[in-house]
């Protein structure tokens, strides 16, 4: 039997060319075999071949009969600046070393199979790929491998990197398996340097397996990689280290730095909370219950982290960028944290003009990350602030204004989530009276009734489904009083009320503001409608800034954040801990996973932290986050996370089997619903045909240990909080793991997009989406100075009830950033995994999901240009594209990526 031993170099990606096997019954050609490395010596036309030459590296052979193959690897390895590009001085010098002795990459072939004889694993096949060549940022490898007779088929290969430097393996193909072709394995991992991580990494080949059909030969392989992705939950992570485990969110805080940075700790019985990543970062010395502050990298494990693409040309080192250059030079340039626009054109100047920023010099990477948002004007490094206009403001630069504009926004704007059917009457308040007085709404039968203007009575209108609500009273008013104490800032709990009018528009009505008993003053509240006269005209506009701003919170605290980006974490983790990367599960979720770890760790760091730009910028300041741990424990069911479930559950649809789709919307013209149950109806179609084939018999899910161990790991720890919930979906058929991957899917792909894309089309011109009222309603208990002035100076009153140039300048420019698409976005449908491409079945339902979603696009244009469609067709209306699946990079306002990404 032939041992072969190549060495190779570099980042690895395989490919193996045929060579015929030496003939039945003769001997290998040598008992001293010596590799020579292509260029050293030799003619041209022996490079790379095995030959008998001195000073060449050897690998040694015994004399056999046996029939044999010659296997060649091809190793692809990636040039990254997370990798080789970072590879300088005496580690690059080593590693350059290792390439020249060929000894970079050592690779072992593990067969599939078990031996008849002993009944154990066969013995592995060991070798060193050497480099052959590098093209751009790719480097090949090339390995040589003797395989002898009924050695079997491949299913791993252990891969060990010599170099003192991580490289990114992108795959490994062999060459020369009789009678199929090459053997593919897709890796696209880091693979640490062996002296950081002795053990040997494990990779599959792209052959998909359910645990009681793994080969006998990789069924130890295959349990040993995931217990080494579930660590031992001791210690402090490694960044190379791919350890995937659960912890509290218990580091939004930075109690070190100062007491009034100190945070609750978010999961538990207290504040019931999803769970992140564990890092093991020490505890805080001020506060044991909550993890030291992290100035720098967060930990993800090592495969979490952006690509280089997204990393240096869009997500990672922009959104840094913008967080800890771009917003300390903004709050070094507007030294009056309070200081509001003085007039409403000098929110346009944002546009034309600009804001002018300190010389930029220490923040170097703005002029070349961010050059859509700073202009460099001047060798000196000066920087100019400009913004592009948003989508919304250019078409119709008015249409903030307009009540009709507020009312199709909550249809199809930024936050679809929240409009609700109007169900029981009288609005009544569900908190104890005794703590925020009187539940009665001020909103009256008689009030509504005049506001309807004789089209129906209230019960007609209750019965024939024309009144609906967005409600945040409940949740708000709680935190009323808490954030009041809080200097610039004037929260309310509110419900806003629109009326279905015949042309299926919705008119707003009402708008009710409740303040909760304080300092012994009873509870306040008052109701706000459209009105024709000037001052009731001038309060409606600013309780429309609060009801926006009340909107514009629970949008990205709840819809965004919590919805997508903080549930789905612990999917992430069980995911990679209790499902095998041959698992077909694992292999339709993973392109659905991809970033999403890596962002919710920057969030943490800059964005949801405290003194971050949510807490300084929306309403409920230091409480935001903590208000997204209410909504989870009052709201969030993993059941209702189904889009059908969640439109029926808001009253917003109703089952009706000889609809489209199933369902009949209570309102037709629905952009975000209709449009999105065409997303939902193509990926439950993918899912249903890709889980069919690998569950063909219904028993399979129940026995199948891994992913029931993967979705009781789901419900008992990373939403541990809810384990004992009753609405948690049983996991025993295929029609129940259709109904579960589906809404998983659809989450991180379809409710994402719908909610994020759209941020700076809608929110860039900021009085459309004020994120924070910053003054309280002229009406509430006013001085006589402060009543004068609202009645001389309306638009002061408004402009100071606005962001300040401060926050909105913040916001905009954050919400630029996250509006982006990336040049390497992964788009729903679009692009095959390598393992699905080998599956004839799994290849043809693919194709069909991309060609479903090619057609979808051309129904959402369609709809787009249809004058009877008035929530998404009209002069200055901006069309709703946001689920239209493909979009090019930029801030396009459509595109679905497959992904949290960003």
């Amino acid at each position: 039997m032939l041992n072969s031993q190549v060495h190779q170099s570099h980042t690895v990606q395989i490919l193996i060319p045929w060579h015929k096997p030496f003939p039945s019954g003769t001997a290998s050609p040598s008992s001293s075999l010596h590799l020579l490395k292509p260029g050293l010596c030799g003619n041209q036309k022996d490079k790379g071949r095995v030959r008998c030459v001195p000073s060449t590296i050897k690998a040694i052979a015994t004399t056999t009969t046996e029939q044999t193959t010659i296997v060649k690897a091809v190793v692809c390895v990636k040039l990254t600046v997370g990798g080789f590009l970072s590879n300088l001085g005496l580690s690059r010098g080593l590693d350059d070393v290792a390439d020249m002795l060929g000894k970079s990459i050592q690779l072992e072939l593990v067969s599939a199979e078990l031996d008849p004889k002993t009944g154990l694993e066969k013995e592995t096949i060991k070798g060193y790929a050497h480099r052959t060549s590098q093209e751009e940022d790719e480097v090949k490898y090339e390995c040589n491998f003797v395989i002898p007779e009924g050695y079997g088929e491949i299913g791993a290969v252990l891969v060990e990197n010599e170099h003192h430097k991580e490289m990114y393996l992108k795959q490994i193909v062999f060459h020369g398996f009789p009678p199929g072709g090459p053997v593919h394995v897709t890796c696209n991992s880091w693979v640490a340097s062996k002296f950081h991580n002795p053990h040997k990494r494990i990779f599959f080949t792209n052959k998909s397996y359910l645990p009681s059909q793994t080969p006998d030969g990789l069924k130890r392989l295959r349990e040993k990689e995931l217990e080494n992705l579930r660590g031992n939950g001791q210690g402090k992570r490694k960044i190379h280290e791919r350890i995937y485990d659960y912890d509290v969110y218990n580091d939004i805080g930075d109690p070190d730095t100062s007491s009034t940075l100190k945070r609750p700790v978010l999961g538990g019985k207290q504040h019931p909370y999803p769970r992140r990543c564990r890092t093991g970062r020490p505890r805080s010395k001020t506060d044991p219950m909550s993890e030291s502050w992290c100035s720098g990298s967060i930990y993800v494990p090592r495969d979490e982290a952006f690509s280089d693409v997204k990393q240096l040309t869009f997500s990672g080192m922009p959104v840094y960028s913008v967080l800890h250059a771009l917003i300390p030079s903004i709050e070094n340039a507007i030294v009056d944290i309070d200081l509001g626009f003085p007039y409403v054109t000098a929110i346009d100047s944002l546009f034309d003009e600009g804001v002018n920023l300190l010389p930029l010099s220490k923040n170097g990477l703005l002029k070349d990350l961010l050059p859509r948002l700073v202009k460099f004007v001047s060798d000196a490094e000066e920087g100019l602030l400009r913004f592009e206009t948003p989508a919304m403001f250019e078409r119709d630069k008015f249409s903030w204004l307009r009540d009709e504009e507020f009312s199709r926004q909550t249809l199809g704007g930024l936050n679809p989530c929240s409009i609700q059917l109007v169900k029981e009457w009288p609005l009544k308040s569900k908190l104890d009276l005794k703590i925020y007085g009187p539940p009665e709404s001020a909103i009256t039968k008689e009030l509504i009734e005049r506001q309807i203007r004789g089209f129906m009575t209230l019960e007609e209108a209750l019965q024939t489904k024309k009144l609906f609500m967005l409600d945040y009273h409940d949740l708000l008013l709680p935190y009323v009083n808490k954030v009041r104490e809080s200097k610039g800032t004037a929260l309310y709990g509110s419900r806003t009320l629109f009326f279905l009018t015949p042309d299926g528009t919705l008119r707003p009505l009402a708008i009710e503001l409740t303040r909760p008993p304080v300092d012994g003053k009873p509870q306040w509240k008052q109701v706000f409608t459209p009105t024709g006269d000037a001052t009731g005209c001038w309060l409606w506009r600013l309780a429309k800034v609060h009801a926006l701003a009340h909107d514009s919170g629970y949008h990205q605290l709840v819809s965004h954040w919590l919805r997508t980006h903080c549930v789905t974490e612990p999917y992430i983790i069980a995911s990679n801990r209790q499902l095998s990367a041959m698992h077909p599960i694992y292999k339709l979720l993973h392109p659905h996973f991809r970033y999403t770890m890596e962002i919710n760790a920057l969030a943490r760091q800059a964005l949801i932290n405290a003194g971050g730009i949510i807490e300084t910028c929306f309403s409920p300041k230091k409480y935001s986050i903590e208000l997204s741990s209410v909504a989870y424990d009052q709201q969030w069911r993993f059941d209702l996370q189904a889009l059908p479930a969640d439109l029926i559950s808001r009253g917003m649809a109703m089952e009706d089997p000889t609809a489209l789709h199933g369902l009949r919307l209570t309102i037709e013209d629905y952009p975000y619903a209709s449009d999105g149950l065409l997303v939902w109806d193509a990926i439950k179609q993918w899912v249903t045909d890709y889980v069919k084939h690998y569950y063909q018999d219904a028993s399979f899910v129940q026995s199948d240990k891994e992913l029931q161990a993967w979705w009781t790991e789901i419900q008992t720890v990373g939403h541990g909080d809810k384990k004992d919930e009753t609405w948690w979906p049983v996991l025993k058929t295929p029609q129940d793991l259709i109904g579960i991957l589906t809404t998983m899917i659809w989450v991180t792909s379809g409710h994402h997009s719908a909610v994020n894309f759209g941020q700076y089309i809608y929110a860039g011109y900021f009085p459309n989406r004020p994120t924070i009222a910053r003054t309280k309603m002229p009406t509430e208990e006013p001085t006589d100075e402060e009543w004068k002035c609202f009645i001389n100076k309306p638009e002061v009153a408004l402009l100071m009830c606005f962001p300040s140039q401060i926050q909105a300048t913040k916001v905009m420019a954050v919400l630029d950033v996250l509006s982006n698409h990336s040049p390497d976005e992964e788009y729903l449908g679009k692009d095959m995994e390598a393992s699905w491409i080998e599956n004839p079945i799994i290849k043809a339902a693919f194709e069909r999901f991309n060609g479903k979603l090619k057609e979808l696009e051309g129904v959402i244009d369609r709809r787009n240009v249809d004058k009877n469609l008035k929530n998404r067709c009209g002069a200055g209306v901006v069309p709703y594209e946001l689920l239209k699946p493909f979009s090019e990079p930029g801030v396009t306002g459509r595109g679905v990526p497959n992904s949290i990404s960003i």
